[in-house]
């Protein structure tokens, strides 16, 4: 009878540190799964919720999350859609744990500046957040062109629909220096 539970006992303590050598081994490849995840891949998988993005200038958005590129992404707002380089973000909040990769190989290669090409295209007035000095300032216009690393703003009163006569005062905006750009019109469209 005392073999029995000698045997008993010590295929327990063998059970218990195979469980805890398993649960060892899951932590460790969860470790090393949560180190290829790129923070593109954490917002597409929050995509539909309601998402806080403050920015490093201080200016945070609010709003859910309808995109999420591989250089940026767009919440929509109430009256607003707003473009938010991934550069431009200070810290995120209210994300999913949820981790989603980007299947399509075309969709990773379309960055930033495939986005403002599509704002400029379609002659959309914004309002550009250029963040300087901690602090970021609106300009409001239309996107005139888009370069590799910079975009041509062409600077107009809001709710003006062209400059007066030929009066075109326009601006280059590094990528770099971009903190947020807003749609004018209702999100979604």
């Amino acid at each position: 009878m005392r073999w029995d539970a000698l045997f008993e006992d010590m295929e327990g303590q063998l059970a218990g540190h195979q469980r805890l050598e398993f649960e060892a081994e899951i932590a460790e490849r969860a470790l090393v799964d949560s180190a290829g995840v790129e923070l593109a891949d954490r917002l597409r998988g929050s995509l539909g919720l309601s998402i806080r993005v403050q920015l490093s200038s201080g200016r945070a958005f609010e709003g859910v999350l309808s995109h999420a590129g591989s250089e940026a992404l767009v919440l929509d707002e109430p009256q607003h859609q707003v473009l938010i380089p991934y550069a431009a973000a200070a810290h995120y909040g209210s994300l999913s744990r949820v981790a989603v990769s980007e299947p399509s190989v075309v969709r990773r290669r379309l960055g930033l500046g495939s986005a403002l090409r599509g704002l400029a295209r379609n002659r959309a007035p914004v309002t550009i957040f250029v963040a300087h000095d901690g602090a970021d300032a609106g300009l409001y216009g239309v996107i005139d062109t888009v370069g590799r690393d910079f975009l041509d703003l062409v600077v107009r009163r809001e709710g003006e629909e062209r400059p007066p006569g030929n009066a075109r005062q326009v601006v280059a905006i590094p990528f770099g220096a971009l903190a947020g750009i807003r749609s004018v019109g209702a999100a979604g469209g």
